[in-house]
């Protein structure tokens, strides 16, 4: 079926990363399957995560369709947009309905998108992860993609105000292998070494990110463990 919204979407986001001019790092994008269905598991930092996890996917020519709050659907400039690139609502109360719409499309051949944690992390750092994406990747019978992103906090975060001007923030992104999902292994196990591999990841990511801040009053995009002035992350995080 044609796409008629999601290429032009891309384009537009293109235009935006050389405005802006982002430096992007990503490393691993050969682990995308260039057909069939899978499902991307990214961490969750920062509110334009949906657009750089799914840029990870272009260079196979593949399209990601996110789950996404089904409020976002509701909003009418976003909804008809969300809409007509197939993405999947998500009503929390009622998560199971989602799960119908999203086998349907990796079953299809699509890559579904999630954020596992399911809410942006204050601390930047790996929250624990529902087990949607595993359960998904289980019944469908698709591969779980691993996916870490670094440096996007710092365009538009949970409780900071959006910084889009042309200040050459690098974007750094980790795609790992792909990882088998066995019907016989408890979802929770699947989830639990999904969330190290993450972990993996994204420790990698900001091992090789480039920038540092330059003032104590900029650290605020760093986590805690790595001198940064984010706030430490709750025990139930580790």
């Amino acid at each position: 079926m044609a796409e008629f919204v999601y290429p032009p979407v891309i384009a537009t986001a293109r235009t935006m990363f050389k405005v802006l001019d982002l430096r992007f790092d990503i490393s691993g994008d050969e682990h995308v399957p260039r057909q069939g269905g899978a499902v991307l598991a990214s961490n969750h930092i920062g509110y334009m995560d949906f657009i750089f996890a799914g840029f990870a996917a272009r260079p196979a020519k593949r399209l990601v369709r996110f789950m996404a709050k089904d409020s976002i659907f509701r909003h009418k400039v976003s909804g008809p947009l969300m809409r007509a690139m197939k993405h999947i609502p998500v009503d929390r109360a009622r998560g199971d309905q989602s799960f119908a719409p999203a086998l349907e499309a990796l079953r299809g051949g699509e890559i579904v998108g999630v954020f596992p944690e399911a809410t942006i992390s204050p601390s930047f750092t790996l929250k624990k992860f529902k087990s949607g994406a595993a359960r998904m990747a289980q019944e469908a019978q698709v591969p779980l993609l691993p996916v870490a992103l670094w440096g996007t906090q710092r365009l538009w975060t949970k409780g900071r105000k959006r910084d889009l001007r042309r200040n050459h923030v690098p974007i750094t992104i980790r795609i790992g292998k792909p990882m088998l999902a066995d019907p016989d292994e408890p979802a929770a196990n699947i989830t639990e070494r999904l969330r190290e591999r993450v972990h993996e990841l994204l420790d990698a990511a900001q091992r090789a990110y480039p920038d540092k801040p330059e003032k104590p009053e900029d650290t605020w995009w760093l986590p805690a463990h790595l001198g940064g002035a984010a706030p430490p992350p709750p025990a139930s995080h580790s």
